[in-house]
């Protein structure tokens, strides 16, 4: 058997029906913005792989970090020891996020979310106080596992769990116009101080379809927060690391969150980490006497030495000036591309914050991640060479740093030629 017949047989793929789902293609090799085929061909990564290589693919900087560090230290238990490159990222962070002051290891995404969760709800348990709600915005997307789903939006993805998912009281994303009716939804909720936390994909909600809202009305909802004592937590697994133009995206808002949630770009996305980072607010309430009140959360691999060593590797190449160069270069591109969209008919709308831009398709019906665009898309775009994975009739570009301006001239041109043809 073939790699394809084999992966068939053996494997069982993530947000895919497997029934209908063509064969998988076997990649060999990463370096820069392209992946390798087995047969030689090489695509062009134009959505860093899941939103994560934000430093391209196999970047030789990371990979001789990691080697070094399985040569040191591979893996030590995170529970009564700790290790060097744990401590070095810890503080690393910290000095980016300085309103905060406590960082918890755990391994992706989800799991960031599900620890800020069980903190916030913690938090107020030991406090004694009764706090059991919690706010998020309607059609978001916070991970896979039940605490993260929970306040997801509820629907296809989620209907099987829906009867085991806890109670979340959901409000609308504030789009533009659309900023005081979720002001007054927020007041609504937190009237009867009983909400322990608010959670949020800040100014940007990704599976959603890219959808993007102003850090002014953020800012706002915040401060009702503040006022009502409800927990303010940050899903910055998407937003993290320079996506949309500041190396977070809670650093254009002034009023800040209690807990932030990191994985994604955080080892330049050659590892699988997460980081759910607290204030002192939070960890001190876990501080006691009273064994019953610790933390109690882990996994095997918590703080694990190599993702470690690769994430401040990436942090080194973060603060280079280079990085931000080509930030700023992403940035003006897409918006010039994003203007040259306005002329065509088959467009609704286009979006951008940072190096994403969002590109919506107006296929008659409403927008949706089921929208049979979707497919079409995909396949228009792989047969080009070009990875775009959109999130049904919404295309989007997520492209990592190191992509040259020639090389987003290749997938705008391939976009303008689909609108062309279509």
């Amino acid at each position: 058997m073939n790699l394809q017949e084999k992966d068939k047989k053996y494997i069982w793929h993530p947000f895919t029906q497997m029934k209908t789902a063509p064969l998988n293609i076997p990649i060999v090799k990463g370096e820069g913005v392209y992946i390798y085929t087995e047969n030689g061909t090489k695509i062009l990564d134009a959505v860093s792989s899941w939103w994560t290589n934000i430093h391209g693919h196999s970047h030789p900087y990371i990979a001789e970090a990691v080697c070094e560090q399985f040569n040191t230290l591979e893996h030590v238990i995170f529970a009564g020891f700790t290790h060097p490159k744990a401590i070095e990222l810890s503080e690393r962070i910290i000095g980016k996020l300085p309103y905060l002051n406590k960082v918890f290891f755990s391994d992706n995404g989800s799991t960031a979310v599900e620890v800020a969760i069980k903190m916030a709800f913690q938090y107020w348990y030991n406090k004694k106080e009764t706090k059991t709600k919690i706010i998020a915005f309607n059609h978001a997307y916070h991970g896979d596992t039940f605490g993260a789903m929970s306040v997801g939006g509820r629907d296809t993805f989620n209907n099987p769990f829906n009867p085991f998912l806890f109670d979340v009281e959901f409000i609308d994303v504030p789009t533009p116009g659309n900023e005081n009716i979720v002001i007054q939804q927020l007041n609504e909720k937190v009237k009867n101080n009983d909400v322990a936390a608010f959670i949020f994909e800040p100014l940007v909600q990704g599976s959603a379809g890219m959808v993007m809202y102003a850090s002014e009305i953020l800012n706002e909802l915040i401060v009702i927060c503040k006022q009502h004592e409800v927990l303010c937590i940050a899903d910055e697994v998407m937003t993290g690391f320079g996506r949309t133009g500041k190396f977070f995206a809670t650093d254009y808002i002034e009023n800040k969150p209690d807990i932030v949630s990191l994985s994604k770009g955080l080892t330049g996305g050659t590892m699988p980490l997460g980081l759910t980072v607290c204030s002192d607010k939070i960890y001190n309430e876990f501080l006691s006497d009273d064994h019953s009140k610790t933390f109690f959360h882990g996994h095997s691999f918590t703080g694990h030495p190599l993702a470690c060593a690769a994430s401040c590797a990436s942090m080194d190449l973060m603060e280079k000036p280079e990085t931000w160069q080509q930030i700023e270069m992403i940035i003006a591109e897409h918006q010039q591309f994003g203007k040259k969209l306005e002329s065509y008919s088959l467009i609704k709308n286009v979006t951008q914050r940072g190096t994403i831009i969002a590109i919506e398709f107006d296929t008659g019906t409403n927008t949706s991640y089921f929208n049979n665009l979707r497919d079409v898309l995909y396949n228009y775009f792989l047969e080009k060479n070009i990875l775009l994975r959109p999130l049904g009739n919404i295309l989007y570009i997520l492209p990592p740093y190191c992509i040259t301006k020639d090389e987003l001239n290749t997938i705008y041109d391939a976009i303008e030629e689909f609108l062309i043809n279509y």
